[in-house]
């Protein structure tokens, strides 16, 4: 029954809240602002990694030692592969080093996003913080298992020379190369979980057409160059020639990785933020 005396309600105003139009270039500033956060989730996500681990970051160290173990036993001693005259376990190492980087930063960019699901749709802050605090982590890790090389280097008695003024190049080639995949990962994880089961797939995949087991000599020299195509393998054949003072620069390998991973860069950050406005509702 109505009831005169009761005035109908008013109807409530609707806000609606737009993201603001903004260029790739104001966007990426925003880092600069934001870059206390960046330096935070850094330190976070160390310390999350080794929380409640009985080794701790022991564990930086063990995973390339077993794994150069594993590789001496199998491709060294069984299957007698080829390292260009040096000692297996070192040549190994040495191509372990970026690849443990690059897998770890991969891994943890790609996955960054979903796993900081309660800050993405709760804060706004640029979201490329997230990828790129993973991928900053992984440096803890290398830095570790780095200083192993050098008491090995000894033992081998392999003395680095000049060029190695260009391992921070590498180092930069492998961070460039996992932030590019996981930029492009990390967004399509967003809208499908599949990439979380392929990553592991893809990864070991990648593992074994990138030259750590074997050299790059084993290919002709005419076809070397395309091997660069895959950016790690750039990045690990200029890792070694840096450290263990090889004589011949992989000069075209390198050129052509490089130009790799400033077009995965470029490819992989755009596509991220055309995404990256949808990331709160869709996560």
């Amino acid at each position: 029954m109505h009831n005169p005396d009761v005035s109908p309600t008013p109807q409530q105003p609707v806000l609606r809240l737009r993201p603001e139009s903004a260029s790739a270039r104001a966007r990426l500033s925003e880092l600069w602002a934001y870059r206390e956060l960046l330096l935070f989730l850094t330190w976070r996500d160390v310390q999350l990694r080794y929380r409640q681990t009985a080794l701790g970051v022991a564990w930086a160290i063990l995973q390339p030692v077993l794994s150069m173990l594993v590789f001496s036993v199998f491709f060294g001693a069984l299957a007698r592969m080829p390292s260009d005259g040096l000692p297996y376990p070192l040549f190994a190492y040495c191509g372990l080093l970026p690849w443990q980087l690059f897998a770890f930063a991969l891994t943890s960019s790609a996955s960054s996003l979903t796993a900081n699901e309660r800050l993405v749709t709760k804060v706004y802050f640029p979201r490329l913080i997230l990828p790129l605090s993973s991928v900053l982590a992984g440096l803890v890790d290398f830095a570790i298992a780095f200083v192993l090389l050098v008491p090995m280097l000894v033992a081998y008695g392999v003395r680095p020379g000049p060029a190695l003024v260009w391992l921070p190049l590498c180092v930069l080639l492998a961070l460039g190369a996992a932030i590019a995949v996981g930029l492009g990962l990390g967004a399509l994880n967003v809208r499908y979980r599949d990439v979380r089961h392929a990553l592991p797939f893809l990864t070991q995949l990648w593992l074994f057409v990138t030259p750590i087991a074997y050299p790059s000599s084993l290919v002709p020299e005419r076809y070397r160059a395309l091997m660069g195509l895959n950016p790690m393998a750039g990045v690990v054949e200029g890792f070694r020639w840096a450290i263990l003072g090889l004589p011949e620069p992989p000069l075209a390998l390198l050129a052509v990785s490089s130009l790799m991973v400033l077009f995965g860069l470029a490819a992989g950050l755009a596509y991220f933020l055309r995404v990256e406005r949808s990331f709160a509702d869709v996560i």
